[in-house]
C-alpha cells in the first residue's frame, strides 16, 4: 500500500496517512487507480450538484468540475504543459529547452497553452454533461494517468541531475509497466470495446509522444510527463465528447449480443 500512498501524493493533493514507498517506481501500477479516484470524485460532485440544484445548467457544472479537477491535482500537469509550451515556443537547442522548462516564470506560449487546454476541457465537460455521458470521465482519467507509467518505463531521463522523473526511473522494472497497463485495461474493460479502444488510442498517442521526447529532449522530465497526461486526457475527452450519444449506444458488452 506504500506504492498507492506515493501515487496519490504524487498525482494529487489529497491527504492520505501512512508512509510512502522508498522505491517510487512501485507506485506506477497505482497511477491508473489514482485516475479512477479522481474520476469518481468528479462524478460524485456531479451527482451532488444534480441533487441540490435540480436545474439544467451544464455549463455551470462543467465549470465546477474543471475547478475541482485543477484543485485536486494542484495544477501539477497543467504546469508541465505550460513549461513544455514555453520550451518548444523558444525554438532553442535541446539544452536550452530543458533550461526553460526549469524556469519558474511563465511565458506567452505557456499562457496560451493553459488557456487552450482549459477551454477544451470546459467545452468537453459541458458536452458530456449535456448528453449524460460523464461516465466516460472514468476511463479518460484512468488512461491518462496510466500512460505516464509507459513513458517512465521506456524512456531515460532527459536531465543528468536529479528531478521528479529520475526518482521514478531509478528503479523501474518491466513489471511496473505490465501491471500498470493490466490495471488500466481491467478498469476500462467494463465499458466494453469502446473502453478498450480508448486505451489503444491513449497508448498510440503516448508512443508518438515518446518518440518526440526522445528526439527533441533526449528523454523525459517531470514536465514532459505532465504534458503527456494533459495531451492524452484532452484528446480522449474530445473523442468522447465528439461522439455524443453515439458512444453511449456502445457502452458495455450487451450490444454485441
Amino acid at each position: 500500500m506504500k506504492g498507492l500512498i506515493s501515487a496519490i501524493r504524487t498525482l494529487t493533493i489529497i491527504p492520505v496517512p501512512g508512509k510512502e514507498s522508498e522505491n517510487l517506481s512501485s507506485s506506477l501500477p497505482w497511477f491508473p487507480i489514482v485516475g479512477l479516484l479522481l474520476g469518481l470524485i468528479l462524478l460524485g460532485i456531479s451527482q451532488i450538484w444534480t441533487g441540490f440544484f435540480p436545474i439544467d445548467w451544464p455549463r455551470g457544472l462543467a465549470t465546477v468540475l474543471l475547478a475541482a479537477a485543477i484543485f485536486l491535482t494542484g495544477g501539477l500537469h497543467l504546469d508541465g504543459l505550460a513549461d513544455w509550451a514555453d520550451a518548444i515556443g523558444s525554438h532553442q537547442t535541446r539544452e536550452k529547452r530543458l533550461t526553460i522548462m526549469r524556469d519558474s516564470h511563465l511565458g506567452t506560449f505557456g499562457v496560451l497553452a493553459l488557456i487552450l487546454a482549459l477551454l477544451i476541457k470546459w467545452i468537453t465537460f459541458e458536452r458530456l454533461l449535456s448528453f449524460g455521458s460523464t461516465i466516460w470521465l472514468l476511463p479518460v482519467f484512468v488512461i491518462s494517468r496510466g500512460m505516464m507509467a509507459e513513458l517512465i518505463s521506456t524512456l531515460p531521463c532527459a536531465r543528468t541531475e536529479d528531478g521528479m522523473a529520475r526518482a521514478f526511473v531509478k528503479d523501474v522494472s518491466p513489471q511496473n509497466r505490465i501491471w500498470s497497463h493490466t490495471i488500466t485495461l481491467c478498469l476500462c474493460l467494463y465499458l466494453g470495446p469502446s473502453g478498450l479502444a480508448l486505451v489503444g488510442v491513449g497508448w498510440m498517442i503516448t508512443r508518438l509522444l515518446g518518440i518526440y521526447y526522445r528526439r527533441g529532449f533526449g528523454g523525459i522530465t517531470g514536465d514532459l510527463l505532465g504534458t503527456t497526461n494533459e495531451i492524452v486526457e484532452i484528446i480522449l475527452l474530445m473523442i468522447c465528447a465528439l461522439s455524443g450519444e453515439f458512444i453511449l449506444r456502445y457502452r458495455g458488452w450487451s450490444w454485441l449480443f
